[in-house]
């Protein structure tokens, strides 16, 4: 595995009053149907594995309590993979998602990560997974320096932030009601395919044409987005006798979503003056939205590779090892949290 450069011009501070430094970090992600462990250095990326749950296929979505047992069942031995993978034996400190995302299984990794830190003797930090995807891209070289407008786009949130500096973000835009990739994966299955929709809308409307379809671009109050109303049409469509095809739908569908994003990232853009982009989350490894969006012109765009676009431990434990660097600290008294603004922090 090539291992990766992150760019957050840190500087190395003791971790206490006995100078010592904080070096590779284990990171922990059980947020929902993905049980992840990666270890990261001030090398960069050393490991990062990531275990998807199939189970949740046959209900075309992720039911929490089996997403919950099945974390249980696999945190360890993705863990020990982890290590090897990196040629350690214990890290400097763990640091594992402690939400937002599903209580029970955050509950999972969250109360692994305690357990590992307190054993071992290391520092641990627990890690608002918004941050961890919000700061991804700075993992990669080149990457994006603050200040830039962040747009995490995923299956559960869909937000713009200006990325003020670490730590320091303020939400300009949000969804009011689904996000985008829970729009996706409903159209998916309005389309009869399988979950999780958003790989195969994908493939589907890239045989498709964008333009075959005028469906609606739904608007929200102020900057916000609404990706409800559209859903609803899509579907209302596909119900209709004779509709278009699924390549069609799909793609008309697509550019949709597209669109509303890209409007409001050039409203961030001209409201803050900030020309850096950085896109994250899962919606981010679609490859309209990738070309929509390194089209743009005067903006710089940062994009992760697809492989770190969907929930994974390597940017949790960039996450924590920046708050560690920063001089956060946790331990047992660290809760789980269902809901956790990244700008409440």
């Amino acid at each position: 595995m090539s291992r990766t450069q992150p760019n957050s011009k840190e500087k190395e501070q003791p971790l206490s009053s006995t100078g010592q430094l904080i070096g590779n970090v284990l990171g922990i992600e059980t947020s929902c149907d993905e049980t992840a462990a990666g270890v990261v250095g001030a090398g960069g990326v050393l490991s990062d594995i990531v275990h998807t749950q199939t189970i949740h296929e046959k209900y075309r979505g992720v039911v929490p309590e089996l997403a919950s047992r099945a974390h249980a069942e696999k945190l360890a031995s993705v863990v020990a993979e982890a290590l090897e993978e990196a040629g350690i034996e214990r890290p400097d400190a763990v640091a594992a998602t402690a939400g937002p995302g599903l209580i029970g299984a955050v509950l999972v990794g969250l109360s692994f990560g305690k357990a590992l830190a307190s054993g071992w003797g290391v520092p641990f930090v627990g890690v608002n997974h918004l941050e961890g995807h919000l700061l991804s891209p700075m993992l990669e070289d080149p990457a994006p320096e603050f200040p830039f407008i962040g747009l995490l786009v995923s299956g559960g949130h869909t937000t713009i932030y200006h990325a003020c500096s670490f730590g320091n973000y303020e939400v300009l835009s949000t969804t009011v009601d689904d996000a985008a990739g829970e729009a996706f994966d409903k159209v998916a299955r309005v389309l009869g395919l399988p979950y999780p929709g958003g790989p195969h809308i994908d493939r589907l409307a890239a045989k498709g044409d964008p333009e075959a379809i005028g469906f609606p671009r739904p608007r929200a109050k102020g900057d916000n987005m609404s990706f409800s109303g559209l859903k609803t049409a899509v579907r209302n469509y596909a119900l209709k006798p004779n509709p278009d095809t699924h390549e069609n739908i799909a793609a008309s569908f697509q550019e949709a979503v597209i669109d509303v994003l890209r409007d409001r990232v050039m409203r961030a853009v001209k409201k803050t003056g900030v020309t850096t982009v950085a896109i994250s989350g899962g919606v981010a490894a679609n490859s309209g939205l990738r070309s929509a969006f390194s089209a743009l012109d005067g903006i710089t765009v940062f994009l992760p590779p697809r492989s770190r676009c969907t929930d994974n431990a390597s940017m949790i434990a960039h996450a924590g090892r920046l708050r560690l660097l920063a001089g956060d600290r946790g331990g047992p008294e660290t809760g789980s949290r269902s809901n956790w603004q990244l700008d409440k922090l």
